[in-house]
């Protein structure tokens, strides 16, 4: 008689895993051991009574909790279905190869469920050149989305648009200023590629990204003039110059968020990108990326608890470009590398 009640661990049990069905049956099974343990053994039929109601009314209980899991779980799903479809429609796919150069991304949301969040980053070919932008929106969250979807979208009209980089900038500036508000700002490196041999960059407020030359070097591009971050100008009262820097075969650019220099160990030390870059740096910028992130997830054990982007460009040489280019075709000399149609 002492023991019979723990009989209804068994359906409160079968709750967290199983359906309703799952559930009555564990529930049924459990009042059917206890009315056979309670006759064996002559327990009175009061008490008897007592614990197989109490079964009965566990194995309702936990059948209703499991139907109500089943729903959140149903609920859930969805969510997670429309934050991936929004999330492929904000941050397209990007191709392992746009006009001149290869390419890798890799992007964690902060927010796990809704795979997500605030950072943003596209890449396109333009009639004047590659174009690309990273960035990081204030804030988390739904609002942190809405500025970065309105972010990417003017870039992505005014990359076509505007031949100056900086009149791209622009753009993306008067869009926030009508649209944000006083304390909201997107801090972002913005960079182009309009000819061969020669890389543009405008910092605003954002992390440097970091330039590896063909020779395994690795130097930050800090910005020639410090700007502030976007939709923070009028405040300012100073616009962010353009930096011109040679890129030429071999190089690489990575671009980041403050998600991957400000992620903590257990120790609360900053995750060392640079030193990482120059451990796992190599041709194949997916495997660069690949390694990069895997070291970073063990740096802060597992999780991170904040939006963080990489997106990594290589300048291979020409001829092994297009020999690339001549094993994929199939046929003929090989040529040019054609420019992705779809790649922010």
């Amino acid at each position: 008689m002492i023991w019979l009640p723990l009989l209804a661990a068994g359906p409160a049990l079968a709750a967290t895993t199983n359906g309703p069905r799952g559930v009555l049956c564990v529930g049924g099974l459990a009042v059917a051991v206890g009315a056979t343990l309670g006759i064996r053994d002559g327990v009175p039929g009061r008490e008897l009574a007592a614990v197989l109601s109490a079964l009965v009314a566990v194995t309702l209980a936990s059948g209703l909790a499991g139907v109500l899991r089943g729903r959140r779980e149903r609920v859930l799903a969805a969510v997670r279905s429309v934050a991936e479809t929004a999330q492929h429609a904000l941050l397209k796919p990007v191709p392992s190869t746009v006009g001149p150069f290869q390419v890798a991304v890799r992007y964690s949301a902060a927010a796990a469920e809704a795979r997500i969040g605030g950072d943003l980053y596209a890449l396109i070919p333009t009639p004047h050149g590659v174009r690309l932008i990273v960035g990081d929106v204030r804030g988390k969250g739904l609002p942190a989305v809405g500025t970065a979807a309105l972010v990417l979208g003017v870039f992505r009209e005014a990359a076509h648009d505007e031949p100056d980089l900086l009149a791209v900038v622009d753009r993306i500036e008067r869009s926030l200023a009508r649209n944000l508000g006083r304390d909201d700002f997107v801090t972002a490196v913005v960079a182009g590629y309009p000819r061969e041999g020669q890389l543009e960059v405008v910092n605003c407020g954002h992390a440097p990204p970091l330039l590896v030359r063909a020779s395994g070097t690795i130097s930050p591009v800090e910005p020639v003039l410090p700007a502030p971050p976007l939709g923070l100008r009028d405040l300012a009262g100073y616009t962010p110059g353009l930096h011109t820097l040679p890129f030429a075969d071999g190089d690489q650019l990575l671009l980041y968020t403050d998600g991957v220099t400000e992620a903590r160990d257990g120790g609360r030390a900053f995750y060392p990108l640079a030193e990482g870059l120059k451990r796992h740096v190599s041709q194949e910028p997916a495997h660069t990326l690949g390694a990069l992130h895997e070291e970073l997830l063990a740096h802060v054990g597992g999780r991170l608890h904040d939006d963080a982007a990489l997106l990594l460009i290589r300048k291979p040489a020409v001829r092994a470009a297009q020999a690339e280019a001549g094993a994929a075709g199939g046929t003929g000399p090989a040529g040019p590398v054609p420019e992705a149609t779809c790649c922010s």
